[in-house]
């Protein structure tokens, strides 16, 4: 029987707008805007055709091109959301440095420069202080008051907007934001995601023609010969096969001669620092959120299964947290995938996962656009109406807010990875699990036969068919007697060995429904949600990195070693009748690459004849500490 389940939504305006809605109540005016160093900024702004009041300013910074460009071609949707977009605000979209029709030369994330000593020292910070500062004394009609917002990459340049922020600058939303490429998007603990290997040149192409300003796409993405994946990148074999999709001979870019080096800066970059060494240590963001100052208002925005950007917004809100006690700052924590909750399409599923109706509406309507009223139009107190964490349990299937993040209440409890399959609260007598793991045959990481740009739906997907594989390990507890409700963070501590010098470990925390749990509309024809293996949270930690990301080592062969991987924060009840489930494994192909196991200096240059089978053990003194809501 299949049922709709759906849960009542909040209440949410009913809100449509025409097609030429921007055209017909904004001017449209582009300027180049000289930066201290004299780079120009290619910059739009949309105007309210109203001009009998004053308006804020609403600003995002971007690589992905603040196109339409020409006078007479308008956005269809400005503002982060449509309620914004009536309401009336000053709307700024910009070519980042670098990028489509702004001058100078682009850094794939920036790095800060703390110790600006001329003109010529300048960084995204500065670029947004430059950019604010010229909106403010030339754009007519606006109040003084500037707010920025992103997702994803310009949620990046959201965050960088508050170190150093020009004083007009009020609220900030950095959403899903990047922080660290080392451990956002490209890299997860030391692994790299070759899942997203077709994202490459969109980072990496240099621009043609002297890297002049251009008003089109000139990266092209690759194209794979395939629709299966998992088969193309097994049958390429180690990463160094990969070069040629980075090779750019064109007219104007004769190929590289260096032995070793390709066109595409980025996969060289990603080659040739395998280790967390200075240049991705210098490109991190999060070490410098220590002085944010208190006259800008932050809220970080995250979806709870985003597969890109999981780790940057929850350390951004940590961060400034952390360090910025007197801020105003605050969390907002919903069920979506990356960028989810800028759409607008009723029904809210990740996957095949349904958690309610009018999710993304209820926050584009009563947090986001009340958080830029208030500090943007309002007194801009700290009265805002909104609370410290807006948070969404994504069992229960319901929001609920707390005055802190992770909420007051919380305990750290261990569960075992016992004998037997079992995972208990107790440990029991220590034994040895072990498994093959052949790298002729890894552990996929969705039952979908598909090439992605980029991989979303896997968050949420149904583990059972892992579940039932040889090489996953697999601890279950019996049926919940009561609700357990994860608030927080999660520890898998394991104590593990390997036949080999190297080895990725990945830790996957399961939901299993009962067998009577009805089917949602809209799934894959071949699931259904009884005895659904729902994956809350995974986690791979490359196992070289298990004492230093800067400084890997091997493991010594058959030696009984510990290896601790945080799983980013869940707000998850498993409910009575559900059990929990964490299933252990050591590839999830070709989400990330494969690991020889046997250890190499660096895996992006390993040989065929480097990659063995081995075979893997998980002593049953490993446990998992879960943050548990009492």
């Amino acid at each position: 029987m299949i049922v709709s389940c759906r849960k009542t939504a909040p209440k949410v305006a009913d809100v449509e707008v025409s097609e030429t809605y921007v055209k017909d109540n904004y001017t449209k005016k582009e300027v180049d805007i000289t930066m201290r160093d004299g780079i120009k900024l290619h910059t739009t702004v949309y105007s309210p055709k109203d001009t009998s009041k004053e308006y804020p300013i609403i600003m995002q910074r971007t690589p992905y091109s603040s196109q339409p460009y020409g006078a007479g071609n308008f956005k269809e949707k400005i503002a982060p959301n449509i309620h914004m977009m009536q309401d009336g605000y000053i709307v700024v979209y910009q070519d980042v440095r670098g990028r489509w029709l702004s001058e100078g030369h682009y850094e794939n994330m920036r790095a800060y420069n703390p110790n600006k000593t001329s003109e010529k020292d300048i960084d995204e910070s500065s670029d947004t202080y430059d950019t604010i500062d010229w909106l403010v004394n030339n754009v007519e009609n606006n109040n003084g008051n500037v707010g920025i917002w992103g997702i994803s990459y310009p949620g990046f340049y959201s965050t960088y907007a508050v170190v150093d922020a020009h004083p007009a600058l009020k609220a900030a939303s950095p959403q899903a934001s990047i922080a660290d490429f080392f451990f956002d998007d490209f890299h997860h603990n030391g692994a790299y995601l070759l899942s997203y290997f077709r994202a490459t040149s969109l980072f990496g192409t240099p621009r043609p023609d002297g890297d002049k300003p251009i008003d089109t796409a000139w990266y092209v993405l690759p194209e794979l010969p395939t629709e299966d994946q998992y088969q193309f990148f097994l049958d390429e074999g180690p990463l160094k096969n990969l070069d040629r999709f980075f090779e750019y001979e064109t007219t104007d870019t004769p190929r590289m001669a260096k032995e070793g080096v390709t066109d595409d800066y980025f996969w060289n970059e990603l080659k040739e620092h395998p280790n967390y060494d200075e240049m991705w240590q210098s490109k991190g963001l999060i070490q410098h959120l220590k002085n944010v100052k208190p006259t800008v208002a932050t809220m970080v925005v995250a979806g709870e299964f985003d597969a890109e950007d999981l780790y940057g917004p929850l350390e951004t809100y940590k961060n400034i947290e952390k360090y910025n006690a007197d801020n105003y700052n605050t969390l907002v924590f919903g069920p979506w995938d990356h960028g989810g909750w800028a759409r607008r399409k009723g029904q809210n599923t990740v996957g095949n996962y349904y958690f309610g109706d009018g999710i993304s509406e209820f926050f584009q309507e009563h947090i986001e656009t009340k958080f830029f009223d208030h500090f943007l139009k309002g007194n801009g107190d700290k009265n805002s109406g909104l609370p410290e964490a807006y948070v969404f349990d994504t069992g229960r299937k319901d929001w609920k807010t707390y005055d802190t993040w992770p909420p007051a209440g919380v305990v750290k409890k261990d569960m075992y990875l016992s004998a037997d399959q079992e995972l208990t609260f107790e440990p029991k007598a220590v034994e040895e699990v072990k498994f093959i793991s052949d790298i002729k045959k890894p552990v996929p990481y969705s039952e979908d036969i598909k090439t992605v740009f980029t991989p979303r739906k896997y968050m949420t997907d149904d583990q059972r068919f892992a579940a039932r594989r040889g090489d996953v390990l697999v601890f279950e507890t019996e049926v919940m007697e009561n609700d357990m409700t994860l608030a927080g963070d999660i520890l898998a501590k394991l104590k593990v060995a390997t036949t080999g010098t190297a080895a990725d470990w990945i830790v996957k925390i399961i939901d299993v429904h009962p067998a009577d749990e009805p089917a949602y509309e809209g799934m894959q024809d071949h699931l259904k949600m009884s005895n659904y293996h729902l994956m809350v949270r995974s986690e791979v930690l490359r196992g070289r990195f298990r004492n230093s990301f800067a400084n890997p080592e091997p493991f010594v062969p058959n030696q009984k070693t510990d290896v601790t991987i945080k799983l980013q924060d869940v707000f998850h009840t498993i409910k009575k009748g559900h059990k929990l489930q964490v299933q252990v494994q050591s590839t999830w192909f070709p989400l990330i690459d494969l690991n020889p196991q046997t250890y190499v200096d660096n895996i992006f240059k390993a040989d065929e004849s480097d990659f063995k089978t081995q075979t893997h053990t998980v002593f049953t003194d490993s446990s998992i500490e879960f943050s548990v809501l009492e």
